[in-house]
């Protein structure tokens, strides 16, 4: 029986990475991931999840955790054979990670939600967690960008390389789409919801835009985030650039007012303990300490000091 409940709003490498650091940390726990589902995207006809792949990926151990994006021991036939027939290839999707997007759109093509799919998945690669998506409606980030363009978020962070100058950021159809099934549940029955170390616009905006997912945020009982900046830089992303077109700075400080009202705790790598002052203004407390993610021991320290600092164990039951 779990001693312990955690909900994780994820998106991202480094939220898997935290995730995968949270099992170890907490093996008894009962763990479930609500992931991003703004990135989704269409590729040759077929549905992609990144984030939710991501996640799977990871807590399956078949990562690559070199390149830091899809799956260990890929190989790239079907791409260069599109390439040679004259398709668009800037996202590059290996023959092992196809298997994942065939199954997935047949599945939904066969009217399947999205959030029976993921279980399916999960169950199938043998996921020690219950990921659920945000939402089974879609959702889909659009970048708008100073020079006039309109791109989807996967076009502007791959095929442009992250690289023109931002103007907004828009949540397409949040407005129409619900939380997914057993979100607000996961939410509100969590002895500890964590946001993980994502990018706070891109990442967890989308989650969190979702109707009854903030306030149900809000509501519940204890709510922790770690800073995904560090010494003012991104570890992974264009979280950086992001916050500056939403008014934030480019800081742990930045993270912390995008999660203002929302969260009791705010985990901060040592490098910026100089805000902590700052951010306790805000009203969380804040804790430092290393929190670079270097291999899956630092993964895991890192989440067994996120849990003391939120004071929560799993052997005290999740009662601090």
């Amino acid at each position: 029986m779990s001693d312990l409940r955690l909900t994780v709003l994820a998106g991202g490498v480094g939220a898997a990475r935290f995730i995968a650091g949270l099992v170890e940390a907490a093996p008894r726990a009962e763990i479930t991931v609500v992931g991003n589902t703004g990135d989704d995207f269409l590729v040759h006809g077929l549905h992609v999840s990144p984030d939710l792949d991501t996640v799977t990926y990871t807590l399956s151990g078949r990562a690559d955790e070199v390149r830091g994006w899809g799956l260990a021991g890929e190989t790239w036939a079907t791409l260069s054979r599109l390439r040679e027939l004259g398709a668009e290839t800037w996202f590059q999707l290996g023959d092992l990670d196809l298997a994942t997007h065939l199954r997935r759109t047949a599945l939904l093509q066969a009217g399947w939600p999205l959030s029976a799919v993921t279980a399916e998945l999960c169950q199938r690669l043998s996921v020690p967690v219950r990921l659920i998506p945000m939402s089974d409606q879609p959702v889909t980030t659009r970048v708008h960008l100073e020079d006039g363009r309109d791109l989807h978020l996967q076009e502007y962070l791959v095929r442009e390389e992250a690289t023109p100058p931002i103007r907004s950021v828009e949540f397409q159809g949040v407005g129409e789409a619900s939380p997914g099934p057993g979100v607000l549940e996961a939410i509100s029955g969590a002895d500890l919801v964590l946001i993980a170390p994502s990018n706070p616009v891109i990442s967890i905006g989308p989650i969190l835009a979702v109707p009854g997912v903030r306030s149900a945020v809000v509501a519940a009982r204890r709510v922790a985030a770690v800073s995904p900046i560090i010494a003012g830089r991104a570890i992974k992303g264009p979280a950086v650039a992001m916050m500056l077109a939403e008014g934030l700075p480019a800081s742990a400080l930045g993270v912390a007012l995008a999660y203002r009202e929302l969260i009791d705790l705010m985990v901060i790598d040592g490098a910026d303990s100089g805000l902590a002052a700052e951010i306790s203004a805000l009203g969380p407390r804040v804790h430092s300490c290393p929190t670079l993610m270097t291999d899956q021991g630092a993964r895991r320290r890192l989440a067994t000091e996120v849990l003391r600092a939120a004071g929560v164990t799993p052997a005290a039951g999740g009662r601090g």
